[in-house]
This record gives structure tokens, sequence and C-alpha cells, in this order.
């Protein structure tokens, strides 16, 4: 019966091929659009993760995400070194600043300072030069995708390609000079500007003149102590907001669930995807159905129980489904691969694999219901009528 039962399924391969391109249209929106959405969320605490040797991040009790910079007094510094089990705390700064260009033009930088004299904070690979040559005179480093891209200098030749920043180049800063000495890889960020790292003292003097520009401060916590009550420690001495690294991953990420429209937009895509595909592979699955109702007649005309007709259904419901599930699916996946090297955003976790098959086993289920509701009623005798 098993047989039978794919044989009735492929026998008219247009209805066939409709309802696999159905299912796998819905498996690839279901599956490429959250993975779009989650690389964007991971883009947003990028700068966290990059910076993973402090066990706490804390700033000023109003910050709302990682990029929501309010500047705090150098004297907090102090502060927060005297609390009770902090092995070490030490400043960091952010900010943007603008960049003057060889040909004059300016480009806005995403400007990072790092303690001088232990360098922490500091981007987590070197592809050229090292991280100490940050101590040389004005010297900073470039992260590659802002050297190659927004950074590059124009080509030397009518038409060709821009000139990526190497070593030995300079930018002016806020009207200072800036010496490349070493270029990093860096995770993207979400607003995609070009990373710069110099050093705390530095970046004093490349930042607009403000009376406060102490923007974190980098604690680390000493050997078993335990990291949550050293927040808590931390909050209730200085008045300051103290998070650890998946918290303030967490704030970030809450800030632009909350307060952008970036969750509903990938939503409605996916609530569309998943619609298109239920319409297209239920509507086709049914008029499938329709027209082997004379099969299905002849075989409870032939004493076929109505469990056997629903498991040939199941059957033919199971491979549809499993074959444009693995066609949604890895046409995503090579999506992704293709867009490795590019601006767009995209993450994969195992877990959007199991989002998709949830989806594709309710648009399976839905279209193997309206038809076996169809077989089930059905009489024998009206088959032959006629």
């Amino acid at each position: 019966m098993n047989y039978i039962a794919l044989k009735m399924l492929m026998g008219d391969r247009g209805k066939y091929l409709g309802i696999v391109m159905g299912l796998t249209f819905a498996s690839l929106i279901m599956t490429q659009q959250p993975a779009i959405f989650v690389g964007l969320m991971a883009r947003s605490f990028s700068f966290i993760s990059d910076v993973g040797l402090p066990d706490i991040w804390v700033m000023d009790p109003k910050v709302q995400f990682v990029d929501d910079i309010k500047p705090l007094q150098d004297t907090e510094l102090y502060r927060v070194r005297g609390v009770e089990g902090v092995d070490w705390a030490m400043p960091l700064y952010k900010g943007m600043i603008k960049a003057r260009l060889y040909d004059g033009t300016f480009q806005t930088c995403n400007v990072t300072g790092l303690d001088d004299t232990t360098l922490i904070g500091g981007p987590p690979v070197m592809l050229k030069g090292k991280l100490e040559d940050l101590r040389r005179s004005d010297g900073v480093i470039v992260d590659i995708d802002g050297a190659r891209d927004k950074l590059a200098k124009k080509p030397a030749t009518s038409g060709g390609k821009p000139v990526p920043l190497d070593i030995g180049d300079t930018l002016e800063l806020n009207d200072r000079r800036a010496v490349v000495v070493g270029i990093a890889k860096n995770t993207r960020t979400f607003q995609s500007q070009p990373i710069i790292y110099t050093t705390y003292s530095r970046a004093m003097l490349y930042a607009p003149r403000e009376r406060k520009l102490l923007s974190f401060v980098l604690v680390k916590a000493k050997p078993g102590e335990d990291i949550a009550r050293l927040v808590q420690r931390i909050r209730d001495s200085t008045g300051l907001a103290a998070y650890t690294q998946d918290e303030f991953k967490t704030l970030t990420v809450n800030y632009f669930l909350k307060n952008t429209g970036i969750p509903i937009n990938f939503g409605i895509s996916v609530l569309l995807g998943f619609i298109v595909g239920a319409a297209i592979a239920g509507q086709t699955f049914y008029n499938f159905t329709l027209e082997n109702l004379r099969q299905f007649g002849v075989l409870k005309a032939m004493g076929t129980s109505n469990w056997v007709l629903l498991r040939m259904i199941l059957l033919q419901a199971v491979l549809v489904g499993s074959i444009g599930y693995g066609m949604g699916v890895g046409l995503t996946a090579l999506f992704g691969y293709a867009m490795r090297n590019t601006i767009l955003a995209f993450k994969f976790p195992w877990q959007l694999l199991v989002f998709s098959a949830t989806g594709v086993t309710l648009i399976v289920a839905f279209a193997a219901l309206i038809s076996i509701r169809k077989v089930i009623k059905l009489e024998p005798a009206v088959v032959f009528k006629g």
C-alpha cells in the first residue's frame, strides 16, 4: 500500500512538484529571514563579545544598550577599584569620531580607547602588526572591513579597485594625526562603521572636549568570587549600573526588540511565508486528493480500512514535507555561504532548524487533514456511479 501511495503521489508530476515547491518556499522563508534577524541581533552586541576578558561592565545607570554612551567622571574608576572582590578595573572609551581621509572626505568611525598600560579591551584577532604597537606615537589599529571599504584610499587608476588602508598610512581624527600601526579582525557591528583602536589617553585627545569621557569600566573579579554578588556590591557601593557580559548583551538585544521595527518586519515576512506555503501546499494537496478519489474509492470497495488510507495520505504528506523542508534549509545554507563575506548579517543556529521544521510540520498537517477528511467521508459506491 505504501508503494501504491507513492505511485499515486508521483503520478501527476505537475501537482507533485507544486506541493514540493510550495513547501520549499515556506521552509526557505521561515529559515532565511529568522537567520538574518538573528544575525542582526548578534551584531548589536558584537562589541561586547569581542571584549571577552572582563567579567563585569560598569556604566551610567541610564545606559540602554552598548552604543548608548553616557560618560562617567574618571573618579568613578577608582571607586570601582575600591570595591571588595574586584581583581582589576580598567577604563574604556567608546565614541563616534569623524576621520578625515586622504582625499579630504570625512568618515564617522567608532573609536575605542584602551587602558594605556594593559591594553585590555583590544581587538580579538590581529591580522597585521601587534596590539603593543598602539604605544607608538599617534598609533591606531583599524579593523579589516573598514580598511578595505569606508577608509580605503582612492583607486590608483580610473575604474580600479580602492586601495585598502595599510600599516604606515595616516588619518586625521579631530584634526590630530593618527598613524595606522595594525590591522585587526572584528565581528561586524550593527552600525557597520569602521572601528579604530587607540590608547585611552590618546582617545581623550581625539574625542570632542567634554567634562566626562569615561564610557565604561571593565572589571575582573578575583578568583573564586561570586560574580552575581560582586555585581550587586558594585551597584550598592557606587550607585552605577553593573552587568555581567550576558546581562549586558540581553539589555542591548531587548532595547532593539522593544524600540525598533526589526522584529515586526521579520515577523511579518515569516508569517507571510507560512501562510503562502500553507495555501499552496494545502490547495494543491487537496486537489491531488480530489483527483484520486476514484482510486481511494476502489481501495475502500476492496476492503481497505480508513486507517490504511489515513496512513497512505500521511506517508504522502511526510514525503513531500521532508523533501520541501530539506530543499528550503539547503537553499538557506547556500545563501548564507554566498553572503559570508558581504555586509549582510546572517547567523544560522540549530534552533532555526527546529523552528522551520515545526512550521513545515504544521503546514503538512493542515494539508493532510483537509485531504483525510474528504477520503474518510468517501462512500465507495459514489465513485462507481455514472
